[in-house]
């Protein structure tokens, strides 16, 4: 459990997919170059390539966490972590992962609160 002011501190975004790219040498991992308005261009590694294609997420609007300390995963910068829901357990056959996205199209950088 955190406190309502813990929670106060997560700085939820909209952010515009610009670019996606297979990160070479791994199965999984794809590099986001993502818009997040005002606060300019960032990129993000996630672990999604064997759920969406690269064409299905340029251009897609996702919510990210903006204010989360950078870290280096598999020698590459990742400024941000999205949100994403799972479904069932890894390996189980109705296990899926699908991307948390804003109802309509907002501008990029747009607080979620």
């Amino acid at each position: 459990m955190i406190s309502f002011d813990a929670f106060k501190k997560l700085d939820f975004r909209i952010a515009t997919i610009l670019e996606v790219e297979k990160i070479s040498g791994t199965r999984n991992l794809l590099r986001l170059k993502i818009d997040m308005g005002e606060l300019g261009q960032r990129q993000i590694v996630t672990g999604l390539a064997q759920y969406y294609s690269v064409e299905t997420l340029v251009g897609m609007q996702i919510i990210v966490l903006a204010n989360l300390q950078p870290a280096v995963i598999r020698g590459v910068k990742s400024e941000g972590m999205l949100l994403a829901a799972e479904t069932g357990k890894p390996g189980d056959p109705n296990y899926s992962v699908v991307l948390v996205v804003p109802e309509q199209k907002l501008p990029a950088g747009t607080p979620v609160h």
